[in-house]
């Protein structure tokens, strides 16, 4: 069990706790989540015992041990595997002296733990972790210095991973990973052991491998159960009930300050003013919820093309005389928003690259339209932002004739306020330099926006603002991310870039996660290969009907959303807690639940609704 016990933390003056106390069992998978700068990543140091507490302490098991990704395996002549085993130090020293010990005694004492901490399936499990992070056999006997820092981060995860802490900090660890490796993380620790507490705004991994969230919110800890749509959904319903409270307090408030303005200067009520006084300064201040600033997104809106923007017949492309992809035959129209799924090292980079002009075709044939503009974010152009400039500069740069208000009304466009404009890069946020990229990687309206692992250092909120973005966006959308959350709601075409060549995906995400884990998910690529039947023309009255059945399934939506909207107005009144409306509250409390379930069982519907319409109108 570990107990943080009003704990007080400040850094440079500025104070991030103050009296926050939370317990989590043994075992429990916890997710940390936060605004960025609240002091999530400072808490994990305060647990490790690498900062002093202004108040306060941690209460842990005596002898558990802590273990967490601080920083990148050196570059060394140390192959993988070897880095991974030598990560578990109390069976590398076991290892070493069962080498060298000559005492009898000892020998038995030595090679009984190692029995007992299953030393020698030690070479299988690191393998297993390595592979489940993306790195082949032959690559696990290569040295650390072939590899760059991001795996080299990988390697670092799965030291510790392997190590198995009695409880295992993470902070972001999907940032250096992609969808495969972050899909087997999720997996990995919805079964690891041991206690694990993981600073992430992957929605998917918060919802699927964590049982608790751990919120740090005004200089103070909450643990809410279950995974973070729970909890956003539970925390929303209590800020609610929350802002009620505080209206009915306030006009409670005023109504008594009337009194004692009205009265206070008559003899005959002035009794009664100075009891409503009394009132009022024993009346505990009920504060009202902040709303936190919105993250916004601007993308400028491009000019229609006529379709489509790109075609490929028989193209290739890779590197010197290496083709790393062939045979593509793609289309690509300006409503297109298309998601490139595959393994590490299959291509998908290669392709973002080719469909940006940034990498020249080895073979076939590429048209675009003759007016094509083409934005292009890859988390490396973050790192590539001079450092000692700032946001506004970047922008004058390549905006050299417009004005600095309306350079600045850009700016706020992304999120970046008057204060951040005038920052050096070097010391803002990662978030905020991500955005920068994103600003600069949309300034021309493109008609065409390929993204690279776009929500890397973006915090919850600003995940969710880039989807509302890329919805309202007017031209296609190319995604390669490890966020599930994200590919689910922006993506409505899946290419799947394996074995050298980009095709279509007939699954859905959930199918490709299954494939992923082994789950028996739906896998095209492995099907024999069935000939294509004779497309069929789509009748007008089969049109009319799925037209029907899609517009009913909205109307039942939104039938749904009236009664979920009227039932958190109820359950929002502070009247509704007190003890004599119990049951009612029980009953709204229940029915509220049902109709979010309707509603997700209707929004489905709808999708499959729309999802057959789209192909027949195809097929029309």
């Amino acid at each position: 069990m570990l107990k943080l016990v009003d704990l007080a933390i400040s850094v440079a003056g500025r104070s991030l706790l103050e009296d926050a106390s939370v317990t989590i069992p043994s075992g429990h998978k916890v997710g940390l989540v936060g605004r960025n700068g609240t002091g999530k990543t400072t808490l994990f140091r305060a647990i490790r015992g690498e900062l002093p507490l202004d108040g306060g302490h941690v209460e842990m098991p005596e002898g558990a041990k802590i273990g967490g990704v601080a920083q990148e395996v050196p570059s060394s002549e140390t192959t993988l595997l070897d880095t991974v085993l030598s990560a578990d130090t109390e069976r590398a020293a076991l290892m070493a002296e069962a080498e060298t010990t000559t005492d009898a005694a000892r020998i038995a004492e030595v090679h009984t733990r190692l029995a007992d901490i299953d030393a020698w399936s030690a070479e299988g499990r690191a393998s297993a972790i390595l592979k489940g992070l993306g790195f082949t056999e032959a690559e696990q006997h290569r040295p650390c210095s072939a590899f760059s820092g991001g795996w080299r981060m990988r390697v670092a995860l799965a030291g510790v991973l392997f190590a198995s802490p009695d409880i295992l900090l993470l902070d972001e660890p999907t940032n250096y990973l992609d969808l495969e490796g972050a899909l087997w993380l999720e997996s990995y620790l919805a079964k690891y052991p041991h206690t694990v507490i993981v600073i992430s705004h992957d929605r998917g991994l918060l919802n699927r491998a964590v049982g608790a969230i751990l919120h740090l919110e005004d200089r103070t800890l909450t643990l809410w159960q279950g995974g973070y749509d729970q909890f956003a959904r539970q925390r929303a319903e209590r800020r609610a009930v929350q802002a009620a409270m505080a209206r009915k307090q306030d006009a409670r408030r005023a109504h008594l300050q009337g009194f004692v303005d009205r009265f206070r200067a008559q003899a005959s009520k002035a009794r009664q003013a100075q009891s409503r006084v009394k009132m009022l300064e024993k009346m505990e201040r009920i504060t009202a919820p902040e709303d936190a600033a919105r993250t916004v997104f601007t993308f400028p809106a491009p000019e229609e093309l006529s379709p489509p923007i790109v075609a490929t017949e028989s193209a290739s492309v890779g590197y010197g005389d290496r083709a790393v992809l062939s045979k593509l035959d793609l289309r690509i129209d300006q409503d297109d928003r298309i998601a490139l799924l595959g393994r590490n090292g299959e291509g998908k980079s290669t392709l973002s690259k080719l469909l940006a002009a940034r990498l020249d075709k080895m073979g076939g044939r590429i048209t675009t339209a003759s007016k094509l503009r083409v934005g292009f974010f890859a988390q490396h152009q973050v790192e590539e932002l001079r450092v000692d400039e700032t946001p506004l500069q970047h922008l004058l740069r390549e905006r050299p004739g417009e004005a600095p208000p309306k350079l600045r009304a850009r700016l706020a466009g992304f999120g970046l306020g008057a204060d951040q404009a005038e920052t050096e890069v070097a010391r803002l946020s990662g978030g905020q330099k991500a955005r920068l990229s994103l600003l600069l990687a949309t300034l021309d309206a493109p008609h065409m926006l390929i993204l690279d692992e776009p929500t890397n250092h973006l915090d919850i909120e600003s995940r969710e603002a880039l989807v509302e973005a890329l919805t309202e966006y007017s031209g296609a959308v190319i995604l390669v991310s490890h966020d599930m959350h994200l590919l689910s709601l922006v993506a409505d075409r899946l290419w799947l870039v394996a074995d050298g060549r980009v095709k279509p995906y007939d699954g859905d995400l959930e199918d490709y996660r299954k494939m992923l884990l082994g789950e028996g998910g739906k896998a095209a690529e492995e099907k024999p290969a069935k000939p294509a039947p004779a497309k069929k023309r789509v009748s007008q009255a089969v049109l009319q009907d799925l037209k029907a059945d899609v517009k009913k399934s909205e109307a039942r939506m939104a039938k749904l959303a009236e009664m979920r909207d009227e039932l958190a107005r109820r359950l929002g009144k502070p009247e509704v807690y007190e003890d004599h409306m119990a049951s009612k509250r029980e009953v709204w409390q229940t029915k509220y639940g049902e109709v979010m379930d309707a509603l997700d069982k209707a929004e489905s519907l709808w999708l499959a609704a729309a999802e057959k319409l789209e192909r027949a109108e195809r097929a029309a």
